[in-house]
């Protein structure tokens, strides 16, 4: 993971671009493991983490419409907390991750290792994706991060 961030770092400050990061249940491991790198000061703006529906309400704007319809753990989730990171800072980029690591949680519908991101380039559509992690709840955690990271690279082209 530390090559990935390393390249996510050297993508963003390539391009001038600063990074706001959303996290629900990675808790901020993403903006942790961002921010070990000397120099992220240069491209990370700051990250929120919005592990309940009201955090994710009042700091990234979601409407409860869209959790009481699709739920917290929904590419349309990840989508708005994207666009709100975007919106409450002052950053160029954005990712968001939301999702069920377990051991509990999960449903037939979303069972544990559901995990929705979303990225966006501030100005662009947002991209979101929902994928199926297995493992326990820190190696469920640790994929998502990973997977957070390359997607934003795909994003930055």
């Amino acid at each position: 993971m530390e090559k990935t961030s390393f390249m996510v770092g050297e993508a963003l400050k390539a391009r001038g671009y600063l990074l706001v990061t959303a996290e629900s249940c990675t808790g901020g491991w993403v903006g942790e493991v961002l921010t070990s790198i000397a120099g992220s000061s240069e491209w990370y703006e700051r990250g929120f983490i919005t592990y309940s529906n009201l955090a994710k309400r009042e700091m990234l704007g979601v409407n409860p419409d869209t959790l009481k319809e699709y739920g917290a753990v929904s590419e349309e989730t990840a989508r708005e907390m994207a666009v709100g990171a975007i919106r409450h800072s002052h950053a160029d980029v954005a990712l968001a991750i939301t999702g069920i690591a377990g051991p509990g949680g999960g449903s037939e519908e979303k069972p544990v290792g559901t995990v929705c991101f979303g990225w966006v380039l501030k100005g662009e559509e947002p991209v979101t994706k929902k994928v199926l992690f297995e493992g326990s709840r820190e190696e469920i955690r640790r994929q998502a991060v990973r997977a957070s990271l390359e997607g934003l690279l795909r994003i930055l082209g």
